[in-house]
């Protein structure tokens, strides 16, 4: 295992497998020293949407279930980058995380909801998880999701 998956597994977490696409697109595509993954929907271990993490922030989901999804899309963006590099020991660091919160219009604290992704990226990639960021909110997710997140990563070069 890498260092990124025992850090995960000392918090009881591990990476679910890597979600297929469901549209014309690819899960990852990899340029030179960077990774660029495609928004991760919040699927458990189980492939499916937890009744928690389906609607909008501000309305349904409460603010502890938005950012738990939040982190659970961090775990698939990990999976993705596991199929990406064979290794996670490959990775250099998390450059950039894109939230996505489906939220009511009136819904403000869409940034206390990302940070359930970038906590994790942290805690599983020390200071090299410590990235730039943007968050929006939006009107509506994939399958109703409450939260996407897209990332990109540097890894290692081996031209």
């Amino acid at each position: 295992m890498s260092r990124i998956e025992d850090r995960l597994a000392e918090k009881g977490l591990s990476l679910p497998q890597a979600a297929a696409p469901v549209a014309n697109y690819v899960p990852y595509v990899r340029t030179g020293d960077l990774v660029v993954i495609s928004g991760q929907i919040c699927l458990g271990s189980d492939g499916k949407l937890a009744p928690a993490h389906v609607g909008k922030l501000g309305g349904e989901v409460s603010m502890e279930d938005g950012q738990a999804a939040a982190r659970l899309c961090a775990l698939n963006l990990l999976a993705q980058l596991k199929a990406a590099v064979g290794d996670l020991d490959e990775v250099v660091r998390c450059v950039r995380l894109g939230g996505f919160i489906n939220a009511r219009p009136d819904f403000a604290a869409i940034a206390q909801v990302m940070n359930g992704a970038s906590d994790l990226m942290v805690e599983a990639m020390g200071e090299a998880g410590r990235h730039a960021r943007s968050t929006i909110g939006v009107a509506e997710l994939p399958m109703d999701a409450a939260v996407e997140v897209e990332g990109m990563f540097e890894v290692r070069s081996h031209a």
